[in-house]
């Protein structure tokens, strides 16, 4: 029959009746940004990866690599985002070596939006791809139902909106590379320092049409610092209020205790041989 099937429907309601609780969409902090100058394009990410929450990684990558000049920044679900730029990266080798030319950021985002479109959002993988080809520099978002943006910068992830108000503020045209450089690290940094699925360091990642300079851990601003005095005390310095002995007698009146050999005494009478 035609039209729609609720089957589902009625089997999740059934279940959540019973008291089984319904799924709940995944939460994933991150802050990643991206940044157009005079000569190439810039992008950030910070370094911490949630588990609802739970910090599971202090100091995982979060920029990705696509082709020698164009890398992504990636948000979301951490698996999904690996996984897809890793495929959409060796479909784009194999598209390079059946044109002979260098690949364009252009058919990357195209590449990206068509998987993700065909997943419908299932596959949670925002993207802030970067990169310089033979028409000049480009910067796209891909978002995970597939819809995409190009603009001069870009913000992704929970903490976009911090890292946002500083693009917003100090953004000019025709950035130098380190005015480039400084003003995608502090963007990084509102979101650290703001958001709490973001955190730890700043990876930045400069891509110009002769090379890519990636920076691992540009700026460490959480660095674990050492304990400014000892926490171990000496024996008796809390002082005991109250002390209650309970014998073994009074135990096995809860308990049953059962005898155990001694395994020593039986190792003992063990033969050895000569």
């Amino acid at each position: 029959m035609p039209g729609f099937d609720f089957s589902n429907h009625n089997r999740n309601a059934a279940l959540h009746a019973q008291g089984v609780p319904l799924p709940k969409a995944t939460s994933t902090g991150t802050t990643i940004v991206g940044c157009i100058y005079d000569g190439g394009v810039v992008i950030a990410a910070d370094t911490r990866a949630t588990s609802g929450p739970i910090v599971a990684d202090k100091n995982c990558e979060k920029l990705h690599y696509i082709s020698p000049q164009i890398w992504c920044a990636g948000a979301g679900t951490a698996a999904d985002t690996e996984f897809t730029t890793a495929l959409i990266s060796s479909n784009l080798e194999l598209h390079a070596l059946s044109t002979g030319r260098k690949p364009r950021v252009v058919t990357v985002m195209t590449m990206l939006k068509q998987h993700l479109f065909r997943y419908q959002g299932h596959i949670g993988a925002y993207l802030v791809v970067a990169g310089c080809d033979p028409t000049g520099s480009h910067l796209f978002t891909v978002h995970a139902h597939g819809s995409t943006d190009k603009l001069p910068y870009v913000t992704m992830g929970s903490g976009s909106l911090a890292a946002m108000s500083v693009f917003e503020t100090q953004w000019k045209r025709e950035l130098s590379r380190d005015e480039a450089v400084k003003l995608t690290s502090d963007a990084i940094l509102a979101g650290i320092f703001n958001d709490l699925g973001s955190g730890s360091n700043v990876d930045v990642c400069v891509i110009t049409q002769d090379k890519t300079t990636l920076m691992r851990n540009y700026i460490t601003p959480n660095t674990r610092e050492h304990k400014q005095r000892n926490y171990r005390f000496p024996r008796g310095t809390t002082a005991v209020l109250n002390q209650k002995i309970i014998t073994r007698a009074e135990i096995s009146k809860y308990v049953t205790v059962h005898e155990v050999e001694d395994v020593g005494a039986a190792a003992e009478k063990m033969d050895v041989d000569p």
